[in-house]
This record gives C-alpha cells, structure tokens and sequence, in this order.
C-alpha cells in the first residue's frame, strides 16, 4: 500500500526533512474532519488515506483536530467495507510506527465524540486536557503535552478554537491563564491548531501573551489552508515561545484536497539562538 499511486502523490508536494533535522524540530497541525468526507450515502472514509498522508509529512510532532476516538454510525455505515471502519481510536490508527500518543476529548455528541491529539517521535511527559467551551454549543479543549527534544523539556498545547470571534478571544484569554499555571516561564512552548480566526484577528493578543505566529523568514506571511480545494482563508496556525521558523509550507494538490476540508501546515523549527 504505501508504494501505490496514492501514497507517491501524497509525497509528492512535501519536502524532505532538511539535512539540518537533527537540531530542528519538524512540525504539523492537521484538522482531518473525522476521517470522513461528504454527506449521507456520499459519506466515503478517508481515514487510511489520511494515514498514509500523516506519514508522509514525516513531521516530529503532528497536532491533531477533530479526531475521532468512537463514534457507532460512522462505524457501521463503513463497518462492511474494504477499508473499514479501525477498531482502534483515530489517533492511534494514524500514528506512524513508533510515535507516542495522546488524546483527549472535546466534544461527546449522539453518537461518538472527538477531540485533539498529538502524535510525537519524541518521549511524552503527562497528558492534561483544559476546558475552554465558550458557550454550550460548541465544545472545545486544550491538550497539553509536555514533548522531551535535545535535552529539553519542550510544552506542546494542541488548540481548537471557537466559530465566534468573540468566542475565541476569551478563549485565548484561557488559553493564557492555562499556561501561567501549567507550563514554566522559560520553557520553550508550541501551541498549534485551528484558530478559525477568518478575520486575522488573533496574532496580537496571542503576541501579548508572549507567542509568536511561525512564519518562515522570507516566506509570506499567510498560509493557506481552508477551504482544502480552494484555499483561501489561515485558520492553521503555529505559535511559539523560545522557537524561530526556518520553513513553512501548505503541501496541496487533489489528492490533499480530498482527504479534509482543511490543508496540513508543516513547518521547521530551531530553538532561538541556536
């Protein structure tokens, strides 16, 4: 399977790690829409294509949106396919061989649930999860994940915020006050994921709780990832302390378009002063 046409396709617009990885840490956020794509009877899984899309990224550290750990239609309705349903949790199904795990749940709805994850090539630390629903309608966390890279203790928060602007103002407000509580003054920290923020409106308060936007540095200064077949507006960002960017880069094409409504951002990190 992985040496098919789908899987080389996938590859095809992603560079290879740089001959620098090793003092650079390789990262990715993904919003994969449940694994699946379309609508009743055009409902089609995408959950092994987007495995082997994972893969390809051949990221350090892959943050997750809107993953699913169970959900009984969806199961059912692929249950008799070739490419079934997995008995495993979405992130453990799409975690590379030898890649640590962590899940938490967002949302619980009528069916299953789904939440946030990390998928990481390096040792994890304790696995905390941080409420920051801003109304009832719309359920959303905070996974945090302490991640051990060249001798350090560096603090991953995978985000997923809110449809309102409002909404998620007071969500990075939490945000915030989650970190001054949870993660050290100096540690390096990485917080990445689905802002929803069309407007363009967040970069400054989160600058004002000390969290840079990665941007490449002679890169543009918006990547984007929404909608997957046209893309047009950054909600997927990458935010760091204690970190600088050396590349970024939206991988596109048909086959990228397919898998979710949403496009990976992949980008190179280097510790700042390196």
């Amino acid at each position: 399977m992985k040496g098919n046409a789908f899987s080389q396709s996938v590859q095809h617009e992603i560079p290879a790690a740089s001959s620098a990885s090793a003092a650079r840490l390789r990262v990715a956020t993904y919003n994969i829409h449940k694994g699946v794509r379309g609508m009743g009877p055009q409902k089609r899984l995408e959950i092994h294509n987007l495995g082997l899309g994972i893969e390809a990224l051949d990221a350090d550290l892959v943050f997750l949106q809107e993953v699913r750990h169970f959900h009984h239609r969806d199961a059912k309705q692929f249950d008799h396919t070739w490419f079934g349903w997995p008995d495993q949790g979405q992130a453990e199904f799409l975690a590379p061989d030898g890649y640590q795990v962590a899940y938490r749940t967002n949302a619980v709805t009528k069916h299953g649930e789904h939440g946030n994850a990390l998928l990481s090539r390096f040792p994890i630390g304790d696995i905390g999860h941080h409420d920051v629903s801003d109304h009832r309608f719309e359920q959303r966390g905070l996974l945090h994940v302490p991640v051990r890279w060249q001798g350090r203790e560096v603090h991953t928060v995978v985000a997923h915020l809110g449809l309102m602007h409002s909404g998620r103002v007071r969500q990075v407000q939490r945000l915030a006050e989650f970190i001054q509580h949870h993660v050290p003054a100096d540690a390096v920290l990485l917080v990445a994921g689905d802002f929803n923020d069309w407007g363009e409106r967040l970069d400054a308060p989160m600058r004002a709780h000390g969290l840079q936007r990665a941007v490449a540095p002679q890169g543009r200064s918006r990547y984007a990832t929404f909608p997957s077949r046209l893309p047009f507006f950054s909600l997927d960002r990458i935010y760091t302390r204690g970190l600088r960017c050396v590349s970024m880069q939206v991988p596109k094409g048909p086959v990228w378009a397919r898998m979710s409504d949403h496009l990976p951002l992949l980008a190179e990190l280097e510790l700042e002063g390196a």
